[in-house]
């Protein structure tokens, strides 16, 4: 009978609704911040999915090729130089097209600017030709540059080094008012403006009583790592080693609290910022040396002291952030947000375009902290590049950190190491 099935229907879900009630722990939480978070950021959260699919295709296509591995060396540079170099004249092109659409005086931008985006989507498909071969080489010079400082088994380096250029998405930083911490970091899905930007922060700030801020990023650690495109071969190798370093780090107690300890956070990411110098050196000094940096000029070779520099970037934003921890230990939220943003008008003025400076901007750039500024009187920094001064050598250093799973054991690897 029809009423029979229909009993077993409803008996049905009965027993399903019990069944997810008593296995969920919970149902979604609706005035969590976390969902709240979610809801504001909605279909504008990057796709890891899609990217990590076409980055690990593009990979196994280049490891199949191995075009690079018969090429001379000469050969081999050319080609990255030659990839940057297009980049360069692409990004030109964009700021052009880009100029052209937002000057009122052009009544048909698109007519106006036919002739440079055919040039630059040539450009494009020039660059997609070479982009693997490119990328290859580069991933071969850092790993080679690693494997000089004895990261390499049986000749190899591991992990790979592995990297794509691509559009990076920018990340959401959400902190609290009342302190600075990395509560959460959203990656947003490229492409969106300042107005989209802004839209969600002053969202954050208002429903959820959190401060917020949309920042750029130069490289994700996933893998293969993704790296912001660029035409500077300095920076390339730089951030291709940074985000090894993360890769090389993640099975150790270092990383494993890395979403949920600002200072873990901290300790890795200063960690990362000083091998990637050391190594993206290393691999300019081999493979392109005329793009080194010329060396500090002797105190002997120079006049007198040297002039104070005109404007000290570092030094201004170090004694914000440390005026800005001190307003908010005293719970002075709200002259800490006027503060930061006089001293934002402040930067301005003198050439440093900063669009927002809230908590959440130093709960963001205080997390590299091997050089001063944004991280104030944080003593991360200056302990990590004592041990490694103090380290025989590069690799001996990195293992030294991977114990690290607190600030306590930084103190401890401190005092064992440089004896204070």
């Amino acid at each position: 009978m029809w009423w029979r099935r229909l009993f077993r229907v409803l008996k049905l879900l009965l027993l399903t609704v019990l069944l997810v009630t008593a296995v969920a722990p919970e149902w979604p939480a609706f005035g969590d911040w976390e969902y709240q978070l979610d809801t504001i950021v909605g279909l504008r959260e990057f796709d890891f999915v899609v990217w990590e699919a076409n980055a690990v295709g593009a990979k196994l296509d280049a490891m199949l090729a191995n075009g690079q591995s018969y090429l001379d060396e000469p050969t081999r540079r050319q080609i990255v130089l030659d990839y940057l170099d297009l980049m360069r004249q692409a990004r030109q092109l964009a700021s052009e097209i880009d100029l052209i659409f937002t000057d009122p005086e052009v009544n048909d931008p698109t007519a106006v600017s036919a002739d440079l985006r055919a040039q630059l989507a040539d450009t494009r498909e020039r660059m997609a030709q070479i982009q693997p071969t490119a990328e290859a080489i580069v991933q071969d010079q850092v790993a080679s540059a690693l494997a000089d400082e004895r990261f390499a088994i049986l000749g190899q380096t591991f992990p790979p080094a592995l990297m794509h250029m691509t559009p990076l998405p920018a990340i959401l930083i959400v902190s609290p008012r009342d302190r600075i911490d990395r509560l959460e970091g959203i990656p947003l899905a490229h492409g969106l403006d300042v107005v989209a930007y802004d839209e969600m922060e002053t969202a954050v700030y208002d429903q959820l009583d959190l401060s917020a801020l949309a920042v750029p990023i130069g490289g994700l650690g996933v893998y293969p790592a993704m790296i912001m495109e660029t035409s500077s071969i300095n920076w390339l190798a730089e951030v291709t080693a940074h985000e090894w370093a993360h890769h090389w780090l993640t099975p150790y107690p270092v990383s494993l609290n890395y979403l949920t300890d600002p200072q873990i956070r901290t300790i890795n990411e200063t960690v990362a910022s000083i091998l990637g110098v050391e190594v993206g050196q290393r691999v300019i000094e081999r493979y392109y040396p005329e793009f080194a940096p010329p060396p500090e000029p002797l105190e002997s070779d120079t006049a007198g002291p040297p002039d104070p520099p005109a404007f000290d970037f570092r030094a201004e934003m170090g004694e914000t952030r440390v005026r800005v921890d001190e307003m908010l230990a005293d719970g002075e939220v709200a002259a800490a947000e006027a503060y930061m943003e006089a001293r934002r008008a402040f930067f301005w003025e003198n050439g440093y375009r900063i669009r927002k400076l809230n908590q959440a901007y130093f709960a963001f750039y205080g997390a590299y902290a091997d050089e001063p500024g944004a991280t104030g009187g944080d003593p991360i920094g200056p302990m990590l590049l004592a041990i490694r001064e103090n380290s025989p050598s590069l690799k001996r250093f990195m293992q030294a950190i991977t114990g690290v799973s607190d600030f306590t054991d930084l103190e401890a690897l401190y005092a064992e190491v440089v004896g204070e």
